[in-house]
């Protein structure tokens, strides 16, 4: 009995050295900071300058150009070249009215007239008249002769808006014996553009399902409205 007694007192001193000198536990509240313990305070610096805002968008540290430039409207495209200046002021007219900015410029330029069978190198006139003969009884009765400064004489079997035509009237002469060949023909005249100024976030998907990639040109190759 004495024995247990002196064990139970032996633990209440211990556990009396224990809750004195253990850390409490921590409890939520305040805590106050000693400014100088947080070290220096940082520095920042603003850069303003031109070529941090043009490499915004690009590559982390390649200041190139992204495309984020379509995105903040300043992308254009052109369609053209119009033949005739009203298919040009339709097409002005229909993406003004879509909240776009856009203007018809005309310009001297090449104008497919459409595709020319013709046979060349004729050896001369003589010899260009017998093959003459041989292609009209072929049933070629349109054929004719030409002659060119650069490319001396040649027999123009037709000029055809529709390529299949024109290839009809190739095998046509190739069966003949004739080496035909069709290549395209041009003429200087008067050709019209339509330039698109795209708004923030729209891209020339629409305009190039509209016209045909060949005749939309996109950004590098394209030219923005000039005028307002």
């Amino acid at each position: 009995m004495k024995n247990l007694l002196l064990l139970l007192l032996l633990a209440n001193i211990l556990y009396f050295l224990w809750g004195r000198f253990a850390e409490p536990p921590p409890q939520p509240g305040i805590a106050i900071v000693d400014e100088s313990d947080l070290g220096p305070p940082l520095e920042v610096t603003a850069d303003r300058s031109a070529e941090a805002v043009a490499s915004v968008g690009a590559v982390l540290g390649s200041g190139e150009p992204s495309d984020l430039e379509a995105v903040m409207g300043r992308s254009c495209v052109t369609v053209g070249p119009f033949r005739a200046s009203a298919d040009a002021d339709t097409a002005q007219a229909r993406y003004s009215g879509e909240g776009m900015r856009a203007e018809v410029r005309s310009a001297v330029g090449q104008i497919f007239v459409g595709h020319w069978v013709q046979i060349r190198s004729v050896e001369s006139r003589a010899s260009g008249n017998e093959m003459l003969g041989r292609l009209r009884e072929g049933g070629l009765g349109d054929a004719y002769l030409v002659e060119t400064e650069d490319e001396g004489i040649k027999i123009s079997l037709g000029l055809f808006g529709d390529i299949n035509g024109a290839e009809k009237i190739e095998l046509q002469a190739k069966g003949l014996g004739f080496n035909a060949e069709i290549t395209p023909r041009m003429n200087e005249g008067t050709v019209y553009f339509v330039d698109i100024a795209l708004p923030p976030g729209r891209g020339a998907g629409a305009i190039i399902e509209q016209y045909g990639e060949d005749k939309v040109k996109l950004r590098d190759a394209a030219t923005c409205p000039q005028g307002r």
